[in-house]
């Protein structure tokens, strides 16, 4: 097995394993960033205290602009800013921003590679009760198909303080993606991050498959690689917070070396990060792939626990999953 004391927390499988929202992340991070360089500026469209974006308002009351319920005009103040030098940070539910404003995210600030940093709020359906129309399940498809955009979903909210700091200092357009519920802490402050970069979090002797995730979902895929140890199972946890640029390296690696992968992700299932999965390996090394997401449906209201076992996100169904493959 790995060194897991590089990667993961002393209590990534205990039971008391601490939980934040990797919107949090968001809010320390951009103070961090702010901090470093005083060309950072936030943007919010009315949603300050959701999007934790009044930390930062709070510290730099100066660089920081209420645009009210106008995201399709923020992204085009944020663009206009980045022309004049600045380093701006939208921040919205991810249902409004990129949902209501693409267009203005697709002429403005990608096609003139603008350094906007484009945070999407309260993705996926583990936001909850809030229902269908603010779970926002396409946005990495979205993004991800935008030309120079770099898409990024942070595992948990140590790793998306350490994403946005990054997101600060990268040259062109950046998407990352936080959620509302509070999930694991299963990384710490020496955990590496790098955009582009994936990283193998767990493995068992003699893997057999291998388990590719983004998100917070990574969290699930390590208690299913857990379980299948504790049962003989071999497998491995490539944990892939940036999917676009993929770490291609990394995923033919990890294809070439166990021969089947699975890849989990709090998206729909055409389009995300399981699609950029299967394309690297239909093009450079094929193998079994089964892609676990939203299957082709919208979202619904239910508690973040309902809904993650109700369409198919939880430990458990990974490691259905897992069997089942390995009986073919």
């Amino acid at each position: 097995m790995l060194n897991q004391a590089a990667h993961l927390s002393e209590k990534t499988f205990a039971d008391d394993i601490p939980q934040a929202a990797t919107r949090d992340g968001f809010g320390t991070g951009v103070i961090e960033a702010g901090k470093q360089d005083e060309r950072v500026v936030v943007l919010c469209a009315d949603l300050k205290e959701s999007t934790r974006a009044e930390e930062f308002e709070k510290q730099f009351p100066d660089r920081f602009v209420e645009v009210g319920v106008a995201e399709q005009g923020m992204a085009t103040i944020a663009s206009g800013m980045a022309a004049a030098g600045k380093v701006p940070f939208i921040a919205s539910y991810a249902a409004f921003s990129p949902g209501r404003n693409y267009e203005q995210i697709r002429t403005t600030i990608a096609l003139n590679r603008m350094p906007v940093k484009i945070c999407g709020m309260h993705a996926g359906v583990s936001v909850g009760p809030d229902g269908a129309t603010h779970q926002m399940l396409e946005d990495i498809g979205m993004m991800r198909m935008l030309p120079g955009m770099t898409v990024i979903a942070p595992g948990d909210a140590e790793e998306a303080r350490k994403a946005v700091v990054a997101a600060a200092k990268t040259d062109g357009p950046v998407y990352i993606r936080f959620g509302r519920a509070a999930t694991p802490l299963f990384t710490t402050t020496q955990t590496p991050f790098s955009i582009g970069k994936a990283l193998a979090l767990f493995e068992s002797e003699d893997p057999r498959v291998a388990i590719l995730s983004t998100g917070s979902l990574s969290y699930a895929a390590l208690e299913a690689a857990h379980a299948l140890s504790n049962d003989g199972i071999g497998s491995l946890v490539l944990h892939v917070p940036t999917i676009k640029p993929l770490d291609t390296e990394a995923v033919i690696d990890a294809a070439k070396r166990v021969g089947r992968i699975v890849t989990v992700e709090e998206h729909q299932v055409a389009g995300g990060f399981g699609s950029a999965v299967a394309e690297c390996l239909g093009e450079h090394h094929p193998v079994p792939l089964m892609r676990l997401g939203v299957a082709d449906q919208f979202g619904q209201s239910g508690t973040p626990d309902e809904l993650l076992t109700h369409y198919g996100l939880n430990a458990t169904h990974i490691e259905e999953v897992v069997r089942a493959m390995l009986k073919k």
